[in-house]
């Protein structure tokens, strides 16, 4: 693109990147301030309008910077239609010519828009302090690992969490534990989060179309573009089978004779997209066996919560399916290594360090007569499994604990767990 194009569109995204604003703070500001000192590029990925562009700017603000000390770029930005490679030496004499400071911070969004970034970076990185964001795991992909000399730290944003979901509402929730009129609020603004989600700019704005919206832009933008025109309508398919089952398992042949794509190798290629944007994950059934665990069928799992409720494809109401929906994305953020369990019973997660199972979780929206025999028994079954004395059930509203042998069961409220 032309020199004096590129030079507008960078004053630009400089204006309004520098523009005052109010922000949620989010969680994931603390571990990426802890990662500085290392001085490698950090990579921020996760689903489109999650909040990564915010976050960037509240590490700015953070940092201190003012406007010379740091430049940010949004490659997403239409305007950037004929970049080309020979136009990132052009951002590096922008900054020359305006001097700019020689240890600038390099804030660069949706950088994956643009080809043989990751070469640019490989080069600069050495410079300059680097944040780089992405809607596609694609950033994290071995390729650019390799290129970037396996030196570089990748970390995952997702929709606000239930803290950040009050911050946002201004709930302080500092006396929880002491204070009953704070915990009755509590509960009934967990009941909001359970329904509406955490996708950050449809919370601010209190808006239901917003997620309706976003979640139309992501089918379109990162998944069917990627696959031939006459997959648009399986492929739509495919994202109502999803929401439609949250938290059960998936099988690939059966799910191929739902929507009649009868190539599982590109059945398989559009949940694997799926998941690189950040839209669903699936979690396998652990075994020690990873053949095994291949063979087994997954489990599927949405991002929020707001999607299977209000984009428009709520196909069942199952308040237990979408508080076990809440655990998994919360575990996700935890950076847990999340498996289910099954053998004479059924255990909802179990929780995987190094090489041992460390934790077990079930989820139930209410323990009554009907149900808790067999949800105590399936949890009773991990802990003798994996050798645990200790399990978790997460209710929407129970407390307890239970003795069983040697096993100590806590029942936990999942709003008290998630405030923890």
């Amino acid at each position: 693109m032309k020199r004096e194009e590129l030079y507008y569109i960078l004053f630009e995204q400089q204006k309004d990147f520098h523009k005052e604003e109010k922000f949620v703070e989010r969680e994931l500001t603390d571990k990426l301030l802890s990662f500085i000192r290392l001085k490698l590029p950090i990579i921020i990925t996760g689903l489109r309008r999650v909040g990564k562009s915010t976050l960037l700017k509240i590490l700015k603000k953070q940092f201190r910077l003012k406007e010379k000390e740091c430049v940010y770029i949004d490659f997403n930005d239409e305007r950037f239609v004929n970049f080309n490679v020979e136009d990132f030496q052009r951002i590096i004499d922008f900054l020359n010519e305006q001097d700019y400071s020689k240890k600038c911070y390099f804030f660069l969004d949706e950088i994956q828009e643009v080809d043989k970034w990751e070469k640019w970076i490989n080069r600069i990185k050495d410079k300059y302090q680097i944040f780089i964001t992405g809607s596609n795991s694609k950033l994290l992909s071995k390729e650019i690992s390799t290129v970037l000399t396996g030196r570089s730290i990748n970390l995952s944003l997702y929709p606000f969490s239930f803290r950040e979901f009050l911050k946002s509402k201004r709930v302080e929730i500092d006396k929880f534990k002491i204070d009953l009129n704070l915990q009755a609020k509590l509960r009934k603004e967990f009941l909001e989060f359970l329904n509406f989600g955490g996708i950050p700019k449809a919370v601010v704005e209190n808006d239901k179309r917003i997620l309706k919206e976003l979640y139309e832009n992501i089918i379109y933008r990162d998944i069917i573009k990627r696959f031939a025109s006459s997959l648009e309508k399986p492929i739509k398919e495919i994202s109502v089978y999803l929401l439609s089952n949250i938290s059960k398992e998936l099988s690939i042949r059966s799910l191929s004779k739902t929507i009649k794509i009868k190539n599982l190798s590109t059945l398989k290629s559009i949940l694997d997209a799926f998941e690189k944007a950040f839209l669903f994950f699936f979690i396998n059934k652990f075994d020690f066996s990873i053949k095994k665990q291949i063979q087994n069928p997954r489990k599927v799992y949405c991002v929020d919560n707001g999607f299977i409720v209000n984009a428009g494809f709520r196909f069942f109401d199952d308040r237990g399916k979408m508080l076990e929906n809440l655990v998994f994305i919360e575990l996700k953020r935890r950076n847990k290594e999340i498996y289910y369990f099954y053998e004479k019973k059924e255990c909802d997660f179990v929780i995987r360090e190094g090489v041992k199972i460390k934790e077990a979780i079930q989820v139930c929206y209410e323990l009554n007569d009907d149900n808790k025999k067999r949800e105590i028994d399936g949890l009773l079954g991990a802990l003798e499994k994996f050798k645990l004395r200790q399990g978790l059930i997460l209710t929407y509203s129970q407390e307890d604990e239970i003795k069983i042998g040697g096993n100590i069961i806590i029942i936990k409220p999942v709003w008290k767990w998630l405030l923890e």
